[in-house]
């Protein structure tokens, strides 16, 4: 780290304003010029005017050159450098960074503040969140783990009476519905974690799929269109959203990724039951599920957004015809 930055932090120092420096290189550009046609006019006669001519055009060339290299200095490379710091927060999540060297003009300077912090908040934001759920899930386990002891030693004794009986399965179903809850709810924390960084397209899946969902009829386009995701993500967006349209009455499903002006689109459509209207404002809402008696948690989409959050995803549910569709969108530089 270089010896005038402290982590998170840019040093304090002058810094010319934006203003000054658009200014001064427009104000210089146009006295070079003056001076030029000035000089032109009375060093002509003397040395000759093509001699003049040259003169004058390495000097305003070396001018230039100098203003240029001062607008690279105090514009281009700050930006280019907030933009390598962004870029490696995003792909270091949850770890510090250095921040950037070049911080140029005042206003560039405090944008590039403004940003470090930001960057701060969110990953100590991130930490807390994962800290408070790994502490709360371990403080509900303990008990939920003694309830469900506490079950199977009363099942192993006694005969009970059938009312009391039917008591003791609703106890245990709901202590296994609170780790069920739990577990999901470490899921969900994990899932704002970059663990599937690269790129994959279905093309790398196929076979995969094929086996998988081979009770599934499937077809695929756009195969060979790059995803800015890993192979290990795709396939856990693909099982998700495929299991649901099964546990719909799916046959079949159309798969199909084509490129967009802001990015990547992935459209999922099955011919399943699909969702209801008044379902469809819901399903990415944490804990709404219509299969809790199934032992359905109302975590799987919550997850699935978090997990395409920071892969630079999202995903929506679009009205369709028949079945579900869902549309993954990626937005790709």
């Amino acid at each position: 780290m270089p010896d005038n930055l402290t982590p998170g932090k840019l040093v304090k120092k002058w810094r010319p304003s934006l203003a000054l420096v658009l200014g001064g290189g427009l104000a210089g550009t146009l006295v070079l010029s003056l001076i030029g046609l000035v000089a032109l006019r009375y060093l002509g006669p003397e040395i000759g005017f093509r001699n003049a001519a040259a003169l004058l055009g390495t000097l305003i060339l070396l001018a230039t050159a100098f203003l240029g290299w001062l607008l690279v200095r105090l514009l281009l490379s700050p930006i280019r450098a907030l933009n390598a710091y962004t870029a490696e927060v995003r792909s270091k999540q949850g770890q510090p960074v250095d921040p950037p060297y070049h911080s140029g003009t005042a206003e560039l300077h405090e944008m590039a503040q403004n940003v470090i912090d930001m960057a701060d908040h969110l990953r100590n934001r991130e930490m807390t969140i994962r800290s408070f759920t790994d502490h709360v899930s371990h403080e509900i386990k303990t008990p939920v783990s003694a309830i469900r002891a506490a079950t199977e030693l009363i099942e192993d004794g006694a005969a009970l009476p059938c009312e009391d009986q039917k008591l003791l399965t609703q106890i245990d179903g709901a202590a296994r519905q609170i780790e069920d809850q739990l577990t999901a709810l470490r899921e969900v924390a994990r899932a704002r974690e970059i663990n599937h960084q690269g790129s994959s397209s279905l093309s790398t899946v196929n076979t995969w799929l094929q086996g998988e969902f081979a009770d599934l009829q499937l077809a695929l386009s756009g195969g060979d269109l790059a995803l800015p995701i890993g192979a290990s993500g795709l396939q856990i967006i693909l099982t998700h959203l495929l299991n649901n349209a099964r546990e719909q009455g799916a046959q079949g499903a159309v798969i199909a990724a084509q490129a967009l002006s802001s990015g990547v689109e992935l459209r999922i459509t099955d011919d399943g039951n699909g969702i209801s209207p008044g379902n469809a404002a819901q399903v990415f809402d944490p804990f709404f599920t219509t299969k809790r008696a199934q032992g359905g948690t109302g975590m799987g989409l919550t997850i699935l957004r978090n997990m395409l959050s920071v892969h630079g995803g999202d995903i929506s549910l679009q009205p369709s015809d028949s079945g579900a569709c869902f549309v993954i969108t990626f937005a790709v530089p």
